[in-house]
């Protein structure tokens, strides 16, 4: 952990989490419960629910809460919890943000507002909103280009001064952006922590000047990810280097199937119930998920040996 004028910086290996459902689509408390004890054991520096591959998009204001209060309560301070508070515009990531404030998050993570086209002065007044109406809460900007309007080097630079802006996950997947963010925040004498979003450049990442990770796959194999950063700090980047080749196959197989279902089915390997997916698949949909989790589970059986759990 460190500080930017004494407010908390997320630094180290954060699990984007993903949320379980019971057989009636409402969120499985037990299972999320379980979920943030494991992960927690495993050795991760803190819990990021709500994000992406958390579904958060299906999810009402009210499962939210539910959410980010189940996991601060099952965490019980051992790690810092940092809920996603991205909505469709600044009043409901305010008030998102408040209630995870309320709760005794230590931290919001915010990507850009989603479904109507913004500008970058659009997206830079947002986070502006934010940052202000919870100003001693730690913000953490969201480059999510996959879901989102790209943020640009000069907002990020510019939202980089506000004093609880204290981080960025990139998951961008390109090192040139990963670069350019860093040193625009350079240029002008600020220092923010800067975690790589794809868990595929977490070692690259690491070695030109990322602090760790928010990623999905964090919540998979959590003891691959965080060996990659043991072995990082300790100075032994052959291994690093090497637990890095070793996610790959597995990475490229859970994105195989739409969003984030490969990743859910992997976690269903560990043991955990995750329910039916949130939008309905095609019978072409099916017979490919079938050969896709098969394939999936032949992955995490070299990957893991024993650790695997089949449900």
């Amino acid at each position: 952990m460190t500080l930017k004028n004494n407010i908390y910086k997320p630094e180290g290996v954060f699990p984007a989490m993903m949320t379980p459902f019971d057989a009636h689509g409402n969120i499985n408390e037990p299972v999320l419960r379980k979920l943030v004890n494991w992960l927690i054991e495993e050795g991760v520096n803190g819990l990021f629910p709500l994000g992406s591959v958390g579904e958060f998009i299906h999810l009402s204001f009210e499962q939210k809460v539910q959410i980010m209060k189940t996991v601060v309560n099952e965490a019980r301070g051992r790690v810092p919890v940092l809920p996603s508070a991205t909505e469709s515009n600044a009043k409901k990531s305010i008030m998102l943000a408040k209630k995870a404030k309320e709760l005794g998050c230590k931290g919001v993570v915010i990507a850009p507002t989603y479904y109507y086209p913004v500008s970058q002065e659009m997206m830079e007044e947002h986070f502006e909103q934010v940052a202000q109406a919870v100003s001693d809460l730690p913000i953490i900007l969201y480059n999510i280009p996959l879901f989102g309007t790209p943020i640009s080097y000069d907002v990020v630079k510019r939202l980089s001064r506000i004093e609880n802006v204290v981080a960025m996950k990139d998951s961008s997947g390109s090192m040139v952006d990963l670069l350019h963010f860093m040193d625009k925040v350079r240029l002008i004498g600020e220092n923010i922590n800067i975690l790589v979003g794809r868990e595929e450049m977490l070692y690259s990442g690491l070695m030109v000047g990322a602090k760790g990770t928010m990623s999905a796959t964090v919540g998979i194999v959590p003891e691959a990810m965080i060996n990659i950063y043991k072995c990082w700090q300790q100075g032994d980047f052959r291994k690093a280097n090497e637990i890095q080749f070793s996610i790959l196959l597995l990475v490229r197989a859970m994105f195989a199937l739409p969003f984030p279902l490969g990743f859910k089915i992997a976690l269903e390997l560990r043991g955990f119930v995750m329910g039916e997916p949130q939008q309905p698949l095609s019978d072409a949909e099916q017979y490919n998920y079938l050969k896709v989790k098969s394939r999936i589970e032949k992955i995490m059986k070299q990957l893991l040996g024993d650790k695997l759990i089949v449900i």
